[in-house]
């Protein structure tokens, strides 16, 4: 089975998914890209995530072709694509409708940064436009309006985040919902303190060099 490790790693993180409350029934997906390939290991399209297994995920290269896999890959694949074509730096992309960050993607606010734990997504979540799915117009959005964040939320969409790796993008996706969370428990009975941009600093060179083992 062509790209076995990395395709066990992405099954795994699409079963994250729904056992985290990101996603229900076949919504969303992940994606991973081989460094030495570079090809993209992605979801199948709308196939459900109870029994799903590592060769049911689709091999496909950056134009899109098949290389290997039984099954169609995800509608989001040319979004996934176009980000890693533009983004070298991204191995990982995520996609979800998790309920409370998708929420802001309804008013079409960005989630702000009122969190420590927002430097771990790069701070504020910026908001992309409408974009029709199936094609690049999403992917060419958030490359247009994600800057140095690690996620964005897409209007009347959901949220796409990215990382260097399949986990990395994953672990992102799980932040974001938990932020977006908070956030819209605080703006229930008031306004939310912004952090400014050199606590968001300070906190990101903490996760970066003294947070975890």
């Amino acid at each position: 089975m062509l790209l076995e490790t990395l395709r066990e790693v992405v099954c795994k993180c699409n079963l994250e998914l729904p056992k985290t409350g990101l996603v229900r029934m076949t919504s969303g997906n992940v994606s991973g890209r081989d460094p030495e390939t570079g090809l993209v290991v992605i979801k199948p399209s709308g196939y459900a995530y109870e029994g799903m297994m590592p060769e049911h995920m689709v091999v496909v290269d950056l134009d899109g072709r098949v290389i290997d896999g039984t099954l169609k890959p995800s509608v989001d694949t040319d979004t996934h694509l176009y980000v890693y074509k533009h983004r070298p730096d991204v191995f990982g992309m995520v996609h979800t409708h998790s309920p409370y960050a998708t929420s802001f993607a309804a008013l079409g606010r960005p989630i702000p940064a009122c969190l420590t734990t927002c430097a771990l997504v790069g701070g504020e979540v910026p908001l992309g436009g409408y974009a029709p799915i199936g094609g690049e117009d999403i992917g060419q959005e958030i490359i247009s309006k994600i800057g140095n964040a690690l996620a964005i939320i897409m209007q009347n969409h959901g949220v796409f985040t990215i990382g260097s790796s399949a986990q990395h993008a994953t672990k992102v996706a799980v932040e974001v919902e938990e932020i977006a969370r908070i956030t819209h428990l605080a703006m229930l009975v008031g306004q939310p303190i912004f952090l400014t941009p050199e606590q968001l600093k300070h906190m990101d060179n903490l996760y970066r060099n003294q947070y975890g083992q």
